[in-house]
């Protein structure tokens, strides 16, 4: 692995382009806070023997993970591989402090599982509900966030009620065309039952037979980006024999953050000898359900949203699978909406799977800078395609008492289909 890491690394030819794209070093101006100075890092620790030091491990910890930075490289660096590689290296080592590893793991443990990911958030609602919002002051919050308990805006999003589970089988309305198979997830079947439904809808319209397998778990995708590799490889072995008595033309997915990480599935179980075969075919069916239906249309749309919208690119949508139009191309085809401009619109938000809360200040620094672009742009609404950054500019939106509303891409295109 250590290998892998330098190889990778000798891409990089320091040029310096991917500092104007780095989020944080556009907000702090440190040579370290960059992709470029962190490859530094990593290279100094790996190949040069030196050591996992605080300031290190704070230096990789700042780092959002956006991968703006590969879409500016001209030297194709794939910096979000290293990132992973690096982390693991430091959650395997004893250099960071145990109790903030163990919290840190236990955060990603219980938004693995839907069932605990919901308790925990209706817990949450009615701490802050009693405690006038104010942060939740608890061990846990201080060993996850560094003793930064007081900086953390915790984000919200209107939990549903109980839903009944997805029908495994949603046949086609008319005649089918394609079977497609869809993930349930974790934080989108929380928080965003609604989006999974819509989806479900419109994949039906244009002639899908959509499958949900109820036993299809956690992708890895939280595990993998937070450096517990070895956990995150062993959930998508689990996901992969899953799905292999199922039949489908396409895996359809709606969160940025899961497509990246199944997108990669054939390069990360490479040296697998059981599963890299499988990997590499089961990723080449996985597509973003707005790629899907840009590649199938145009649609036939009936009905009209006449609003006005933004568009914020989800990092790991735009950047770590290099859809940027077909969502645009989408929302144009929509009778009624008027698309407008957002600033900065693939600059990330901020909330980058558990970043929001492992770093609040800057995750807070970046969500006010998203949420100024979007005030600006006299929007009713900001589409995207990530449950975790609408669920964080959602969270912002509402702290400045905006009526803004936040939607998924594919729920816009339910309403007027």
């Amino acid at each position: 692995m250590s290998d892998d890491l330098l190889s990778l690394a000798s891409r990089c030819i320091r040029c310096g382009f991917c500092q104007d794209a780095c989020p944080t070093y556009k907000l702090t101006a440190s040579e370290t806070a960059s992709p470029r100075g962190r490859i530094r890092l990593m290279v100094s620790v790996t190949g040069e023997g030196k050591s996992l030091t605080p300031d290190l491990i704070h230096a990789m910890d700042l780092c959002l993970g956006c991968r703006a930075c590969e879409t500016a490289c001209p030297s194709g660096v794939e910096y979000g591989r290293m990132l992973e590689i690096f982390r693991h290296r430091i959650e395997a080592s004893s250099a960071r402090p145990r109790v903030q590893h163990a919290s840190k793991a236990g955060l990603i443990a219980m938004m693995e599982r839907p069932a605990a990911f919901a308790a925990s958030l209706k817990i949450a609602a009615g701490a802050r509900r009693v405690s006038g919002n104010d942060p939740i002051p608890s061990p846990i919050v201080r060993a996850i966030t560094g003793g930064k308990a007081d900086q953390l805006l915790m984000p919200t999003a209107d939990l549903p009620e109980s839903t009944s589970p997805l029908p495994e089988i949603s046949p086609a309305s008319g005649k089918r065309r394609h079977t497609v198979a869809i993930l349930p997830g974790c934080v989108m079947q929380v928080l965003y039952d609604r989006v999974h439904r819509a989806t479900i809808r419109v994949l039906q319209k244009v002639g899908c037979d959509v499958l949900a397998p109820r036993a299809l778990g956690c992708c890895g995708a939280l595990d993998i980006h937070a450096g517990f590799l070895s956990s995150g490889l062993e959930r998508a072995r689990a996901f992969l024999r899953t799905l292999q008595t199922l039949d489908y033309d396409a895996f359809v997915v709606n969160s940025a953050g899961c497509g990246s990480t199944l997108t990669e599935y054939g390069d990360l179980l490479a040296d697998d000898p059981v599963h890299s075969y499988e990997a590499r075919t089961f990723a080449a069916k996985v597509v973003d359900i707005s790629t899907f239906l840009d590649d199938h249309g145009p649609l036939s749309f009936t009905g009209r949203f006449e609003r006005t919208v933004a568009y914020h690119h989800a990092c790991h949508l735009a950047h770590g699978q290099r859809v940027v139009e077909p969502p645009r191309r989408l929302l144009e085809q929509v009778p009624g909406l008027r698309l407008v401009p957002l600033a900065e619109s693939d600059l990330c938000c901020g909330s980058a799977g558990t970043y929001n809360i492992t770093q609040p200040d800057m995750a807070k620094r970046l969500l006010d800078r998203k949420v100024d672009n979007i005030l600006k742009t006299g929007a009713e609404i900001v589409a995207m395609g990530n449950p975790g950054c609408m669920a964080w500019i959602q969270t912002g939106l509402q702290e400045r008492g905006s009526a803004v509303r936040i939607m998924h891409t594919v729920e816009i295109v339910d309403a007027a289909l």
